[in-house]
C-alpha cells in the first residue's frame, strides 16, 4: 500500500524545518508566562520586605493566594519564625551591606503550618543615582537536598553510634581478656622466705590472650616451686592450653617434686588430650624447685622442654647460661625426653628465665635484627650483680625500648639471693 499525500509525515521526520517549526512553538512562550510557570520562585519586595510580585510557582509551593500576599505582607513573613529571626540579624544587614547574597538556607511556611526547606538568593537592584529601588530574590526547593542531609546525618549518627558500641565492646572485651588473664598466671608472686622474686609480663595486642605463663608456689617444708613458659598459638585455644599446662604442673609437683618427672607428666597430659584427637599442641616450659641450705644458700633442680636456657647473674658479675640440651617441645611427642640441670644460688645470685619474645624482638631502623640471646648475654652482664627487682625493671626499660619491634608476648622472671653485707667496724675512740 502507498502512502497517500494527505498523511502525515511521521514524527521525527521533515528535516530541518520541522525542527525550526518546533523551535519556534516553543519560544512563542512569553517572558511573562516563563516568570510565572518557572521552575523556582520569583519574588519582587520594596526595601522593607513588602512583597510587590511573586510568581505562581511560589504561591503554589506556599498554598497561598496572591491577592493576600502582595502588598500585604512582607518577604520575613513568608518565613518560619527560625528563619524569619535570621533573616532580621544576618541576611538582611549582609544584603544591605553586600547587594547580593546567593544560596542561604532558610525555612518558609505554608499556608498549612508545614515548613518548606529553600535556597534563597537575593539580589538588590539600584537606580541611576545609585539608589536602591527593590529587592529581586528567586527561591529553590530544597526539600530533597535536605532529606539528603537529613539522610546523612542520621547515617553519620548511626555510624557513631556503632563506633562508640563498637568502643565499649571493645573495652569490655579488654576487660574480660584481662580477667581472663589473671586467671592464667599470677597477678603478684607470693613471698618466698629469704628470697627475692620478680616477674614482668607483656601482651602484644590487648584484645587477644596471651600464650606465656609463669607461676610461683610452695610445695610443703621449704621447698617451692616455679616454672615459666609458651604455648603455642594466641587466643582462647592458647589459653585453654595454658590453663591445662598450669594446673597440671602444678599438681603433678606435689605428687612428684622431681621436675623431670613433673614435665613428663604434663608432656603425656598434653599428648593425650591433643594428639589424639588430630589437633596436636605444645608448649616450651622450665620447670624448677628452690631447696634452701643450711648454709644459707638455695639448691637450684630444674628440667626443661624445648624452652631457651636460664641465666644466673652471679654476685662476682659473671653470667652463666644454664643449659639443658635435648630437652623436647613438651606435648609434641609421646616419649619426650628431658634433661635435668642443677646450679646453686650464694647470696648476691639471681637466676633469669625468659620466654622467647624477648631474644626475638626486632631491633634496629629496619626492625629486621633479632635481638638474640648474645645481646642478652651481653646486657644481663653489664646487670651483675643485682636484685631480682633490678634486673627485672632494667629489662622491662629494655622492651620499652623495642617499640613495635617487640611483636611477641614476653615473660620475665627472676629469683635471687639478697646479698649479705659484712658489718661496719665498731667504732674507737683512737685519735687515729
Amino acid at each position: 500500500m502507498s502512502r497517500t499525500d494527505e498523511e502525515p509525515e511521521p514524527a521525527g521526520t521533515g528535516g530541518a524545518e520541522a525542527t525550526d517549526a518546533v523551535f519556534s512553538a516553543l519560544l512563542e512562550d512569553s517572558a511573562e508566562d516563563l516568570y510565572e510557570s518557572a521552575p523556582c520562585g520569583y519574588l519582587s519586595t520594596l526595601m522593607d520586605g513588602t512583597i510587590a510580585k511573586i510568581n505562581t510557582t511560589l504561591l503554589t509551593w506556599l498554598g497561598r493566594d496572591r491577592d493576600d500576599v502582595v502588598g500585604r505582607l512582607r518577604f520575613a513573613d513568608l518565613l518560619t519564625v527560625g528563619g524569619k529571626l535570621y533573616h532580621e540579624t544576618h541576611f538582611a544587614p549582609l544584603l544591605r551591606m553586600q547587594g547580593d547574597l546567593r544560596g542561604i538556607a532558610l525555612e518558609m511556611k505554608t499556608s498549612g503550618g508545614d515548613r518548606l526547606p529553600v535556597l534563597v538568593s537575593s539580589q538588590i537592584k539600584y537606580g541611576g543615582e545609585g539608589e536602591a529601588l527593590l529587592i529581586r530574590t528567586t527561591v529553590i526547593d530544597a526539600s530533597d537536598r535536605r532529606s539528603y542531609e537529613q539522610e546523612l546525618l542520621r547515617r553519620r549518627q548511626e555510624a557513631e553510634a556503632a563506633r562508640e558500641r563498637a568502643e565499649a565492646d571493645r573495652e569490655q572485651l579488654a576487660d574480660a581478656l584481662a580477667a581472663l588473664q589473671e586467671s592464667l598466671v599470677p597477678s603478684t608472686l607470693p613471698a618466698v622466705p629469704g628470697l627475692d622474686a620478680a616477674v614482668y609480663y607483656h601482651t602484644a595486642s590487648p584484645v587477644r590472650l596471651g600464650g606465656d605463663f609463669y607461676d610461683l608456689f610452695p610445695l610443703g617444708g621449704p621447698q617451692w616451686a616455679f616454672f615459666l613458659g609458651d604455648v603455642c598459638g594466641k587466643g582462647p585455644r592458647a589459653a585453654a592450653l595454658t590453663s591445662l599446662t598450669r594446673y597440671t604442673l602444678r599438681a603433678a609437683a606435689l605428687h612428684d617434686p622431681d621436675p623431670v618427672s613433673a614435665l613428663r607428666t604434663l608432656n603425656a597430659a598434653l599428648h593425650q588430650r591433643y594428639a589424639s584427637s588430630g589437633d596436636p599442641r605444645y608448649c616450651t616450659v622450665v620447670f624448677g624447685v628452690l631447696e634452701p641450705r643450711p648454709d644459707g644458700r638455695v639448691t637450684v633442680r630444674l628440667a626443661s622442654g624445648g624452652h631457651p636456657p636460664a641465666l644466673v647473674l652471679r654476685h662476682d658479675g659473671r653470667v652463666e647460661p644454664l643449659p639443658t640440651p635435648g630437652g623436647l617441645l613438651v606435648g609434641a611427642l609421646p616419649d619426650a625426653g628431658f634433661t635435668a640441670a642443677r646450679t646453686v644460688l650464694g647470696p648476691g645470685d639471681t637466676l633469669l628465665l625468659y620466654t622467647d619474645g624477648l631474644t626475638e624482638a626486632r631491633t634496629g631502623p629496619t626492625r629486621e635484627t633479632l635481638f638474640g640471646e648474645e645481646a642478652l648475654h651481653a646486657f644481663a652482664a653489664g646487670l651483675a650483680p643485682a636484685p631480682a627487682d633490678e634486673v627485672i625493671d632494667a629489662l622491662t626499660r629494655l622492651l620499652d625500648g623495642f617499640g613495635t619491634g617487640l611483636e611477641d608476648d614476653t615473660a620475665l622472671l627472676a629469683l635471687g639471693l639478697p646479698a649479705t653485707h659484712p658489718e661496719p667496724p665498731p667504732a674507737t675512740n683512737d685519735p687515729r
